[in-house]
Order: C-alpha cells, then structure tokens, then sequence
C-alpha cells in the first residue's frame, strides 16, 4: 500500500513542503509518482521517515540523520535504540507531570508546597553524583553554572554539535574507520575541542591534566554503555577510546 504526500503530511503532523524538500535533498524521495503527480509513499519510506523524525527530535541536522540512515543498519536494531532514547525521555516527562499534578493539588488544597517534590524530573544534573566522585565537587559545580547559564539557543546549539559529533564517530566505525586515519584524528581533535568547552573539568583547565582526563573519560564510553550508546554502542565506543589515544601518542612522540 501506498500513501500520498497529503495523508503521510496529515498522520506525521508536518508539511507537503517539507516532505518536498526532504526529496529535493535526497532525504526521502517518494516512492512512486501517481498518475494526477502527487508522490506517494510505501511502509519502506514509511519507516525511514519515521527514522528521520526521531532522529530531528534528538537534535540531529538533516545532513547527519542522511549519514546516519545511509549506513543501512538493521532497521530493528536501530529503532530499539531509539526507543530506549524515548523510555528514557518519557520517565522524565511522566515525572515532571507527576510534580505539576502534585503541585497543583497542594495548591488547590492549601497545602505548603514540598521543593522536593515540586522540580522531580526538571533536573538536568542526572551525573552529579558520577562527576563529583570521579572530578570533584568544584568540577560539578563551575559545569552547572555555566549549563545554567546557557540560553535555550547556547544550549541546543550545544546539543546539536554533540549529536552531530556523535553522529559522525557511529558512521566512521560503521565504514571500518582506524584510529590512526586522518578521519579519525580530525574527530578526535574535534572530540577534544568539545570537551576543553566545558567549565571546570580538567579539559579546560590549563594547567589540567588533559590526556588522563580525556582518555578516563573514553574508557568510561566503553565501560558504561549509557555512555557508549551515544557512539552506536562498544565498537563505536571503542573507536572513539582508541582515535584518543592515538592523538595523545602521536603528540608525546
């Protein structure tokens, strides 16, 4: 069965245009073109399309959801992926409705309000106890300022250059990639630029001990795989910690 442009626009909540222009950059081209010109859709751009969606809601630039969705991974494995993305963004949202819902019938019934109560799921600080143990508090703190400090653009930039970096580390270990290629040491260097921009880690400080800080931290995305899921699992993960290591290598030589 095929869909027309004006049912997928309807159930997907977007535009023709914007289906228009996903074809125009080679995104998603239609399946077919029916007699009358309008494009139509099978369940196998169905499926892509539903791709690029969940990909848009984490931040991704069409360009890095086009890499992504141009590796030809397993449909299934790549959708469970995104759907552990979408438990966990959904026991966040479940639980700030949960505080406002309690909010209100304190309010309504008269009740002192419980601060507790009232922000669970609206922290951002999830790792707080992780980098203090691992950093110190002083790291934990000057990161959280500075995060609290970012507009809502300075942090979904923020964002979107993490999710692109990310996105470029999973498709060079998905082409076969080797730590040593100038690709690899270009993500690397570009790794490492990324993370000298976060106050009070060891990465910003000049007189830090960047490489012991830098390689810990890769071999936490190898360790942890919440950490490394955002590099498309251990071998992306491994990637990342071996291109790391060849950078620091190359340069005490």
């Amino acid at each position: 069965m095929d869909w027309p442009i004006q049912e997928i626009a309807r159930l997907t909540g977007t535009t023709s245009r914007t289906l228009r222009h996903y074809d125009a950059i080679g995104l998603l081209p239609p399946t077919s073109i029916a007699a009358n010109g309008f494009r139509c859709y099978d369940e196998t751009a169905l499926l892509r399309l539903q791709r690029i969606l969940l990909l848009k809601e984490l931040g991704l630039p069409l360009a890095s959801i086009a890499e992504m969705l141009d590796r030809r991974d397993d449909p299934v494995e790549a959708l469970t992926q995104h759907l552990v993305a979408l438990g966990r963004e959904r026991d966040r949202i479940d639980r700030q409705l949960a505080a406002v819902t309690a909010t209100i019938t304190r309010l309504k019934a008269g009740e002192p309000l419980m601060a507790e109560e009232m922000f669970d799921g609206f922290d951002h600080r999830e790792h707080e106890e992780e980098v203090t143990r691992r950093w110190g508090a002083d790291a934990f703190r000057r990161g959280d300022e500075w995060w609290s400090r970012q507009s809502p653009e300075q942090k979904q930039d923020w964002k979107t250059r993490m999710a692109a970096l990310s996105a470029a580390w999973i498709t060079a270990a998905e082409e076969g990639a080797r730590p040593e290629s100038d690709r690899c040491q270009e993500l690397a260097e570009r790794h490492i630029e990324w993370l000298k921009a976060v106050p009070g880690t060891p990465a910003n400080d000049p007189e830090g001990d960047l490489a012991g800080y830098v390689r810990g931290l890769s071999q936490m995305y190898v360790d942890d795989p919440r950490f490394g899921a955002n590099y498309g699992g251990t071998a992306g993960a491994e990637l990342v910690k071996d291109s790391l290591d060849r950078y620091f290598e190359v340069r005490s030589l």
